[in-house]
């Protein structure tokens, strides 16, 4: 809900090779810039969509699909559907990777956990939950933690926190920007050899 979002001087790279505008902030926090929110949201949108990327509109996911012990899709219906709680048969997305980018609730990767028992990648094989607010600690722990937490199933910004057990973090969204960026390299990585 922010108009203006804050970006470290480490991920400002990301805003230029998506072509959005970010001005030097205040002498008082050397080393950030300052974008507009809608412009840096509609240009990775565009940017995600032009890669290939599948946006839904208005969805719900139910549930996951799963084979031979690794996630293969997304069981959707419509977000009315759900709110109206109209009993429409779903639909059964497939997909080679999925990534969870559901922010702290960290919904798929709990669906996981409630179908397939304890079997994430994470020390105890279940979602952690986030640490207390810490956001120095989690916006340098954030690129590491965005991962393949389930066979096909990788983790991005506030979900790897809450998955993996990072720290909460503030209202500086270049954490946010790096760990999408390399989960999406994992991703293509993974595609690329096969897996």
């Amino acid at each position: 809900m922010f108009n203006r979002i804050v970006i470290q001087e480490e991920a400002k790279a990301v805003l230029d090779e998506f072509g959005i505008k970010a001005e030097v902030a205040e002498e008082a926090a050397k080393g950030l810039y300052v974008a507009d929110s809608v412009e840096a949201t509609s240009a990775l949108c565009l940017g995600a969509l032009r890669a290939g990327a599948r946006i839904f509109n208005l969805i719900t996911i139910e549930d996951v699909a799963i084979r031979g012990g690794a996630m293969v899709g997304l069981v959707m219906n419509w977000s009315a559907v759900d709110m109206a709680k109209l009993h429409v048969d779903p639909m059964v997305v497939m997909a080679r990777k999925t990534i969870d980018a559901t922010g702290h609730d960290s919904e798929l990767c709990r669906m996981v956990e409630r179908k397939m028992g304890p079997k994430l990648r994470t020390p105890t094989g279940r979602v952690m939950g986030e640490g207390p607010m810490w956001a120095e600690k989690g916006e340098r722990a954030l690129v590491r933690n965005s991962r393949e937490v389930y066979p096909n199933l990788f983790v991005a910004g506030m979900a790897a926190h809450a998955v993996l057990g990072g720290p909460r973090m503030g209202p500086i969204f270049g954490g946010m920007l790096l760990s999408g960026k390399a989960c999406a390299q994992r991703v293509a990585a993974a595609l690329k050899h096969g897996r």
